[in-house]
């Protein structure tokens, strides 16, 4: 049986490029211009999907998604938006659609959503599948990439779901922003509780985690709560969780098996209902074949994965970001509006970001300071607009000089060349404070300790 779409567009040609292109792939195409007549048809006949546009004359489109879906739940709808926006873009799952697409359409992109989701309604009818309730509205992402946008709609489609999440991506990329994310439209009454493995010492993360009884060690005074009991109804954040030891590990995963644990010290089961999400810059599998991570918990941890990319891989992100960081640092220092030359951004836009978002946050907030009349310019970012060159005196070989014009040699340098240029650019800018250091960069004192003697780097005295 032909399977029949409507598709609900103000704009005529649109509307009939569309129609033309499904009905040659073989789908009986309905078209609508405006709300009134999109409902007028939905009343009249049954459709298998429908694409709706955000913007009609007479309302917007995600006004119409209550009557659609109340007439037929499982009616997938596709949004159609001109706007570049996450928050608009997502507040269509919000309000119940199966997916979005951004205009200019791509007709190959959208073709296979459509096919999708034909597919998974048909196979939804004949196994008589449950509903999945519809995702809520991640807010305060910023970006217009296809990258961030996928993120976005994992966050979406993941929020209401109980299941642990597995958030990768480089450091400084926001992957604990993802987590308040996924937690803050779960509809989960109880609180986030965020645990950063790599900075408490094994000794004492057993305890932070699990708790533990009065007497279960030297300086245990009281009975006390851990990490799993504050997140109670609520979402336990597990960051940096390819440092925890295979002792801890092994707990862990006997924790979300049976959602029940021990205190240190103590023998009775306590239940939870915390739901986990997990965050690492490793590659766990690549460390489960090292024998350094359990591989059975990598699979438990990552029954939903979201990939965060880092910076250098969304450049188009970096002006509304920006725009967006401005604002916030404004209000942090409690300056005018802060603005930026366009000379300065377009270097920032040039930049490889290593250490991802958060450098960015970090050397606009130093720039912000300097800044006179509001303006940050070129000259305060310090960045070079040509190739970065080796840092000097810092023990890192590996540059490359390529065959180049004359004065305009292309360096090359290798990834240590490039962190360690990165970490004493913020030892310099914390003046050696490595605690401020480690927060920066999201590594552990250890792991910066290592790469201070690594890459010999000077630690500025206070």
């Amino acid at each position: 049986m032909t399977s029949q779409i409507l598709i609900v567009e103000d704009d005529p040609a649109l509307s009939q490029m569309l129609a033309m292109h499904f009905e040659d792939v073989g789908l009986s195409v309905t078209c609508a211009p405006n709300c009134e007549s999109g409902l007028e048809q939905a009343r009249a006949r049954r459709f298998d999907l429908v694409l709706l546009d955000q913007r009609l004359p007479d309302g917007r489109g995600s006004d119409m998604i209550t009557e659609l879906l109340g007439r037929d739940p499982e009616l997938p709808v596709i949004m159609m938006t001109g706007q570049h926006d996450l928050e608009l873009a997502i507040e269509a799952i919000k309000d119940g659609a199966a997916d979005f697409v951004h205009k200019p359409i791509k007709v190959e992109e959208l073709e296979a959503s459509v096919e999708r989701l034909l597919r998974q309604r048909a196979a939804a009818q004949q196994a008589a599948a449950p509903e999945m309730p519809p995702a809520d509205h991640p807010r305060h992402l910023i970006g217009r990439s296809d990258a961030m946008l996928a993120v976005s709609k994992t966050i979406a489609l993941s929020a209401r779901s109980s299941a642990t999440v597995l958030i990768s991506g480089e450091s400084g990329t926001g992957k604990e922003v993802v987590a308040r994310l996924i937690h803050q439209h779960s509809g989960r009454t109880g609180p986030f509780v965020a645990v950063n493995c790599a900075a408490i010492v094994e000794t004492l993360l057993e305890s932070e985690l699990f708790g533990h009884e009065k007497g279960a060690f030297t300086g245990a005074q009281a009975r006390k709560e851990g990490k799993f009991e504050q997140a109670r109804d609520g979402t336990l954040f597990l960051d940096e969780i390819g440092e925890l030891a295979p002792a801890l590990q092994a707990k862990l995963l006997r924790a979300l098996q049976e959602r029940r644990f021990e205190r240190v010290g103590g023998n009775q089961p306590i239940a939870t209902n915390a739901r986990v999400v997990a965050a690492t810059n490793r590659d766990l599998l690549a460390e489960a074949a090292a024998g350094r991570f359990r591989e059975d918990l990598v699979y438990r941890l990552r029954v939903i994965q979201i990939q965060v990319p880092p910076l250098r891989a969304r450049r188009e992100d970096i002006p509304p970001l920006v725009e967006g960081l401005l604002t916030r640092i404004a209000e942090r220092l409690d300056r005018p509006r802060l603005r930026i030359a366009e000379t300065a951004l377009s270097e920032l836009c040039e930049h490889d970001w290593p250490g991802n978002v958060r450098e960015l946050e970090n050397l606009l907030t130093q720039a912000a300071v300097q800044a006179r009349h509001g303006l940050i310019t070129s000259d305060l970012l310090g960045l070079d607009p040509r190739a970065e060159r080796p840092a000097e005196g810092r023990g890192i070989a590996g540059s490359v000089d390529l065959a180049a014009p004359p004065n305009e040699a292309l360096v090359l340098r290798t990834l240590d060349a490039v962190e360690a240029e990165h970490v004493q650019r913020v030892l310099d800018y914390t003046k050696g404070h490595k605690g401020h250091t480690c927060e920066i960069l999201g590594i552990s004192r250890p792991a910066l300790d290592r790469k201070i003697d690594k890459y010999s780097l000077r630690v500025p005295r206070r």
